[in-house]
C-alpha cells in the first residue's frame, strides 16, 4: 500500500469515527438534561419526552434515503452535508427559543447524524481492502457503542459543571466545524453511480411509511396488548404497511422498467439471506435496547444512589468497546457468521447472570462487561458484512436498510422490557400480603423498641390483622408517616424497602430474561444463515448483472 493511500484511509477512518461518536453521544446525552430542558420551555414531561421521540422519529426516515444518497451522488459529498446539518441543528437546538423551535431543531440535527455511520461503513467496504475491513468497521462500531452508553454520563458530567443544558449542544459545532473542513481537505470520493433519474415519489412514500411505522412504535406503552388496541398505534402501524406494501410494488415495477433508481433496494429484500440478516440486525437491536435498565437497576435492587446510578454503565460501555474491535478481528479470522454466534452467546451468558447470579456490585460490574462484549461485537463489523457480502452496489442502501430495523428493534423492545417492571410492581400489593408480615418479623428480632414503640407496633399488627387479606402498599406509607418512635419507623422503612427490592427483582429477572433470548434467537438466525449463504451471493451478482 502506497503512503498516499494509507494516509487516506487514516483520515477517512479518523473522521468518520469522530462523526459517529458525536452524532451517537448527542442521542443519548440529551436524557441528562430532559428535566432542565423541560423546565426551561415550561412543558410537560409527556410534551418533552418528544425531544427524544422526533430526533428517534429523524433517524429513522433519513437512514434509507441518506444511505441511497450517498451510493448516487458520493460519500464524501453527504459526509459533508451530513455534518454541516448537525453542526447547524446543533446550534439551532441551543438558540431555541421556544419549545416549537427546539424540535424543529432536533429534526434537523436527526437529518444530519442519522446517515454518517452509514456512509462511514459504506466508504470503508468501498475503498478498504476486503482483509482490513472487518477491522475498521469494529473500530467504527466501537464509537459507535460507547458513544451511545456514555451519552447520559458526559450529559450529566457537563450539566453538573455548567449548570446550562445549551452547553451540550454547543460543543457540537465547533467538532462539526473540524470535521466539515478536514472532510473536504482529506476525504476521498466514493460512489456507486446509477443510471437514471432519482426516485423522488418514491422517497416521499417511503419517508411517511417508516414515520406512520415509528409513530405507532413509540405510542405503544407498558401494556403491550392493549397498546395494540388504540387507534394511534394499530392505525399507525396499518398506514406504515400498507405504505410500505405500495412501495414494494412501485419500486418493483420501476426497476423492471430501469426508468429510474428506485430508493428502497427491491431485488436486495426479495434475498432470503439478505431478510434474515435484517431479522438479525432487529434482534440487535432488541438487545442494545436492554442497556437502557442499567441505572434503573442499580438504583432499584443495588441501592445506588439516583444521582450516580448513569454512572454504573461505564463497564458494558468499555466493554462494548472492547467487543466491536474484537468482533472484527473475529470476523477476519472466522468470519461474519461465527462471530455473530459469538456474539450472540456472549450477551445471552451476560444478561442470564442479572437474575442467575447477580447478588453484589462487582457481580454486576462482571455480568454488565459479559452482556456489554456480546452487544459490541455484533454492533460494527460482522452484521455490515453481511450485509453487503455479493454486492457490486448500493452497499449503503443495504446498510441504511439494516440500520434501519436495528432501530425498529430498539425502538420496540422498551415497551416489552418495561412490561415486565411494569406488572412485577402491580403485584406488590400481594407481595405485602404475603411477605411483609414475616420480613417486618425477621427484622424486629434485630432492634430493642421502648414501650411506646411497641405500643404504636401492637396498634400496626391489630389494623393488619383487621384487613384479611393484608395492608396495602398506600396504606403502609400512610401508617408510616405516623410513628413517632424512629427505631420502629426505621424498621417498617427498612421492611418495605426489602419488599419494593423483590418486586424490581422480579421484574428486573423477566427482562434479562428475555434480552438472553434474543441473544439465543440470533444464534439461531445465524446458524439458518449458514446454508442461505452458500448460495445466495452467487446469485445476487447475478442480478445485479441483469438489472
Amino acid at each position: 500500500m502506497t503512503m498516499a493511500k494509507r494516509s487516506s484511509q487514516f483520515w477517512a477512518l479518523f473522521l468518520f469515527s469522530i462523526g459517529v461518536f458525536m452524532a451517537q453521544l448527542d442521542n443519548g446525552i440529551i436524557s441528562a438534561a430532559l428535566t432542565t430542558i423541560n423546565r426551561s420551555f415550561d412543558v410537560s414531561a409527556n410534551w418533552g419526552a418528544w425531544g427524544i421521540t422526533i430526533y428517534t422519529l429523524g433517524l429513522a426516515i433519513s437512514l434509507p434515503i441518506v444511505g441511497k444518497l450517498s451510493d448516487r451522488y458520493g460519500r464524501k459529498k453527504l459526509f459533508i452535508v451530513e455534518i454541516a446539518l448537525f453542526g447547524i441543528g446543533s446550534l439551532l437546538v441551543a438558540l431555541s427559543p421556544s419549545f416549537g423551535f427546539y424540535l424543529f431543531a432536533r429534526v434537523v440535527q436527526a437529518l444530519g447524524g442519522g446517515g454518517i455511520f452509514i456512509i462511514g461503513s459504506s466508504h470503508i467496504l468501498s475503498t478498504v481492502e476486503p482483509d482490513k475491513q472487518a477491522k475498521y468497521l469494529g473500530l467504527l462500531g466501537a464509537m459507535n457503542g460507547i458513544a451511545a452508553v456514555l451519552g447520559p454520563n458526559i450529559g450529566s458530567l457537563l450539566l453538573d459543571l455548567t449548570g446550562k443544558w445549551h452547553v451540550l449542544f454547543l460543543i457540537n459545532v465547533p467538532i462539526a466545524i473540524v470535521l466539515f473542513i478536514l472532510g473536504l481537505r482529506k476525504l476521498e470520493e466514493s460512489s456507486d453511480p446509477s443510471p437514471g433519474r432519482l426516485d423522488l415519489i418514491g422517497t416521499i412514500i417511503l419517508s411517511l411509511g417508516i414515520l406512520s411505522l415509528m409513530l405507532g412504535l413509540t405510542n405503544i406503552d407498558v401494556d403491550f396488548a392493549e397498546s395494540l388496541t388504540r387507534p394511534n398505534v394499530w392505525g399507525y402501524l396499518l398506514g406504515g404497511v400498507v405504505l410500505i406494501t405500495i412501495l414494494l410494488f412501485f419500486e418493483g415495477k420501476m426497476e423492471r422498467n430501469q426508468s429510474g433508481d428506485p430508493i428502497l433496494p427491491v431485488r436486495l429484500i426479495k434475498q432470503p439471506r439478505y431478510l434474515m440478516v435484517l431479522l438479525i440486525g432487529t434482534l440487535s437491536g432488541g438487545l442494545l435496547a436492554a442497556m437502557i435498565y442499567i441505572p434503573s437497576f442499580t438504583e432499584q435492587v443495588l441501592g445506588i444512589a439516583a444521582e450516580n446510578s448513569g454512572y454504573w454503565m461505564t463497564p458494558l460501555a468499555l466493554a462494548a468497546g472492547i467487543g466491536a474491535g474484537l468482533g472484527g478481528m473475529l470476523v477476519s479470522k472466522r468470519g461474519p457468521v461465527f462471530t455473530v454466534i459469538m456474539s450472540g452467546l456472549i450477551a445471552a451468558i451476560g444478561f442470564m447472570l442479572f437474575p442467575l447470579w447477580l447478588e453484589t456490585r462487582w457481580q454486576f460490574i462482571i455480568a454488565s462487561a459479559i452482556a456489554g462484549v456480546g452487544i459490541g461485537v455484533i454492533l460494527g463489523a460482522p452484521l455490515n458484512i453481511l450485509a453487503t457480502e455479493g454486492l457490486k452496489k448500493d452497499k449503503g442502501s443495504a446498510l441504511a436498510s439494516l440500520s434501519l430495523l436495528r432501530q425498529i428493534g430498539m425502538t420496540l423492545a422498551p415497551a416489552i422490557y418495561a412490561g415486565f417492571i411494569a406488572r412485577a410492581f402491580n403485584n406488590m400489593g400481594t407481595l405485602f400480603a404475603e411477605k411483609f408480615p414475616g420480613i417486618l418479623q425477621q427484622n424486629l428480632a434485630n432492634v430493642t423498641l421502648s414501650a411506646e414503640a411497641q405500643a404504636e407496633l401492637a396498634q400496626i399488627g391489630q389494623h393488619m390483622s383487621s384487613g384479611g387479606s393484608g395492608v396495602s402498599e398506600s396504606e403502609l406509607s400512610g401508617m408510616l408517616q405516623a410513628i413517632q418512635d424512629p427505631t420502629l419507623k426505621q424498621v417498617l422503612a427498612d421492611s418495605v424497602g426489602e419488599i419494593t427490592k423483590t418486586a424490581a427483582q422480579t421484574g428486573f429477572s423477566g427482562l434479562y430474561w428475555t434480552a438472553a433470548i434474543l441473544g439465543m434467537a440470533i444464534i439461531v438466525g445465524a446458524l439458518v444463515l449458514i446454508p442461505l449463504r452458500k448460495k445466495s451471493p452467487q446469485d445476487l451478482e447475478v442480478t445485479e448483472e441483469t438489472v
